[in-house]
């Protein structure tokens, strides 16, 4: 057995001594490789990974949670200067339930739910409103806790006091907040005006004005101005518009005059009055169905018609001036006819009621000017330009801005009023003007398969460059270790001789099978 270990140490031996530099050092590699995984394997199948159980933990909250773990038996650990409690990962799942069946963190604080565990009759209008108000500072800062990059949020509420009085006007409510912001984090004013809204609408009788927002540092989260009301906003806003407007037709413009006279031969100019004034109103009309005679449609109609004639008895009486006698009466002689006829006529009629609300759009083009520059075909002779071809540019801008301005304002013009806003120069140009040509936007996946193209170069030049240089190393290794050429001729070698092949095959025999050859080697030494 110990001929065996030293057969094969040597085999080992005379393996590793054959292997080039290289070979060795990937040997060398691989097995430290395969050792620290080993190694890293073992660690993490036999370590405890300890993970968070509760965070942001106050120290009364952590020391009662720590009791607890303790006289369970759960290894439990502190971290983040007592904030942070530790327990083994396979067991936080049914320690978090557990803990909460039996209330634990108990951070002492109130919130709604105490009144549901213990209202009593005994209470005081006082101790209520009390107990009502804490409620809301504690449900109103675990809302606040929700917000990324809060920490911790402390909440006091101060409400008005009932008056004994009647009175129309409502106390109003303050509210003050002190923020535990996370280390570096910055509140966007989107943000900060969301959390004055959201403080404002869960207290009643509670506006934004009356709301003081900071954070551990004493720094204050002001409520900015809405950026789309301010008066900057509002200008740069219409200004951006009407200079859009101005570009458009000037572009418009442009290439209209250049196609006909030239892209250097043109320039135009134009200003613009936009209103702005955005008018909103509810309009009540009222409007026959039929249009032709005014009329509506008769809904309910009512005729009364009521005829009379006969003739009575004559009007008698004695004629005198006594007492029993009327004074100053006329006596008739014969009977009287009378005719008597009356007509009434009811109908209720139904009409269209409209209803309309209208919004009109700010962007209305109050007035419009156009300036245009043209060069001759000879810019040497103003007169080279036909008058006919002016009055058509005249007509051609006309058109333009009869059609560009508002309708209200366009009906008003006359065609003077039309010639007054348009200007046509023809001189000579001094400079030419250059004109830039917006060149069309290129696709968004043009870019991405772009980078993706740039990206292949760059690997296939590295491995290109990595494959060469390994083939250089190797036939550098191969000329280092290559066995020197003789010089001297190759001679012919004597014919091999019964004994030194029977020598051979002792020598092989004893290389690989060497139990074979002791034999054998025993066998002859019995003989002898």
């Amino acid at each position: 057995m110990r001929r065996k270990w030293k057969e094969w140490w040597s085999r080992a031996r005379a393996f590793w001594q054959e292997r080039t530099k290289k070979q060795k050092w990937l040997v060398l590699t691989a097995a430290a490789a395969v050792l620290l995984a080993v190694g890293v394997g073992v660690f993490f199948a036999t370590r405890t990974e300890m993970v968070p159980l509760y965070s942001n933990l106050s120290p009364q909250e952590a020391g009662q949670i720590k009791a607890t773990l303790d006289q369970r038996g759960v290894p439990a650990e502190v971290a983040d200067g007592g904030t942070t409690i530790k327990v083994p990962k396979e067991q936080v799942d049914a320690l978090k339930v557990e803990l909460a069946a039996e209330g634990i963190p108990n951070s002492g604080v109130i919130d709604y739910s105490f009144f549901g565990q213990n209202a009593s009759f005994g209470m005081t209008d006082n101790e209520f409103n009390m107990v009502k108000l804490k409620a809301m500072q504690t449900e109103l800062a675990n809302l606040i806790k929700t917000i990324d990059g809060v920490e911790d949020a402390k909440v006091m509420i101060n409400l008005p006091q009932p008056s004994v009085f009647v009175s129309d006007e409502k106390g109003e409510a303050s509210a003050s907040i002190v923020l535990k912001a996370k280390p570096g984090y910055q509140f966007s004013d989107e943000q900060i005006k969301a959390l004055y809204h959201l403080v404002a609408k869960s207290v009643p009788n509670l506006s934004t004005d009356n709301i003081v927002i900071m954070n551990q540092f004493f720094e204050y989260y002001d409520l900015k101005n809405d950026g789309e009301n301010s008066t900057g906003a509002t200008f740069a806003s219409q200004q951006q518009i009407k200079k859009q407007i101005e570009r458009d037709i000037q572009r418009q413009v442009q290439q209209l005059l250049g196609t006909m006279m030239g892209q250097d031969k043109v320039v135009v100019s134009v200003t613009a009055d936009v209103d702005f004034t955005q008018e909103k109103r509810e309009e009540n009309l009222v409007s026959p169905v039929d249009e032709k005679t005014k009329q509506g449609i008769a809904v309910s109609v009512q005729r009364i018609k009521e005829t009379y004639s006969g003739s009575g008895a004559p009007p008698g009486g004695a004629a005198g001036t006594g007492a029993n006698e009327v004074p100053g009466y006329q006596n008739a002689n014969g009977a009287t006819n009378g005719n008597y006829e009356r007509t009434e006529e009811t109908i209720n009629n139904e009409v269209n009621k409209i209803k309309k609300q209208i919004v009109e759009s700010p962007y209305k083009i109050r007035d419009l000017g156009i300036q245009v520059m043209v060069e001759p075909p000879d810019p040497n002779d103003p007169n080279s330009l036909p008058p006919e071809t002016v009055n058509d540019i005249q007509k051609l801008l006309g058109t333009i801005v009869r059609t560009s301005i508002d309708k209200s304002e366009a009906q008003t013009l006359t065609d003077q009023d039309i010639n007054n806003r348009i200007v046509v120069s023809v001189q000579k140009f001094n400079g030419k003007p250059t004109f830039t040509q917006t060149t069309p936007d290129r696709p968004v996946w043009w870019w991405y398969a772009a980078g993706a193209g740039a990206l292949l170069l760059v690997a296939l030049l590295l491995f290109l460059w990595l494959r060469r240089r390994r083939e250089d190393e190797e036939e550098e290794e191969e000329r280092l270790f290559a066995p020197p050429l003789s010089t001297e001729p190759d001679l012919p070698e004597p014919p091999e001789t019964e004994a030194a092949l029977r020598r051979r095959q002792l020598e092989r025999l004893a290389k690989e099978k060497p139990d074979e050859f002791a034999k054998l080697l025993k066998t002859w030494l019995s003989e002898e």
